[in-house]
């Protein structure tokens, strides 16, 4: 979960990568306060017929990080910020321990959302096709850590990202659509506590 959780923020704070330089990227991503929405996650794993279906809200704010909301098929609160990804348990955010080993790639994930592209280019071989209006995004490894977890990363979106695949080095595939997307809506209580 927390593999896929990761790779889906990888992704995200990554919109417009193929279609500016660094410097304009870096200028598009501090622009929106933040962005939220509703996720539908399909992990199709080789061992299974059916796809393993998640559902919920996202809260993205760049410079502060994400929390991912999962409604269905059960309640689970992720938060990812500089301090790590912590989980909810009803009453306070916990630290997983195999969370902490995972430091380089949060520290990856920051530098995307602070605008750093250098880390995604360092990572990945980016590819773009479309317009600005409809455009898709292919992220191909080319380190030999991410050569280990995926064949490839594809992005689709518009104004913002509205659906990534990420295909998995041992066969598996998860792909993840978002919908009703703002960038103008106050952030809940609860997200303004997790997240500032």
């Amino acid at each position: 979960m927390k593999k896929i959780l990761f790779s889906t923020l990888l992704v995200l704070a990554a919109p417009f990568a193929w279609a500016f330089s660094a410097a304009e990227l870096t200028q598009t991503l501090q622009k929106p306060a933040h962005v939220q929405g509703a996720f539908t996650q399909q992990r199709f794993l080789k061992s299974l017929d059916k796809p393993m279906t998640t559902q919920g809200r996202f809260v993205l704010v760049p410079k502060q990080g994400l929390l991912w909301h999962m409604h269905k098929p059960f309640e689970n609160r992720l938060r990812v910020r500089a301090d790590g990804i912590r989980q909810w348990n009803g009453s306070q955010w916990t630290a997983d321990a195999k969370a902490a080993k995972q430091n380089r790639q949060i520290q990856l994930f920051l530098d995307l959302l602070g605008g750093n592209t250098a880390g995604l280019e360092q990572q990945f071989t980016l590819e773009a096709r479309g317009t600005a209006q409809n455009w898709t995004l292919e992220l191909t490894p080319k380190t030999a850590v991410m050569r280990q977890i995926f064949n490839r990363i594809e992005l689709q979106g518009d104004s913002l990202v509205r659906r990534i695949e990420l295909a998995e080095r041992q066969g598996d595939r998860t792909v993840i659509q978002f919908k009703d997307l703002s960038t103008s809506q106050p952030l809940d209580a609860f997200a303004k506590q997790a997240l500032y």
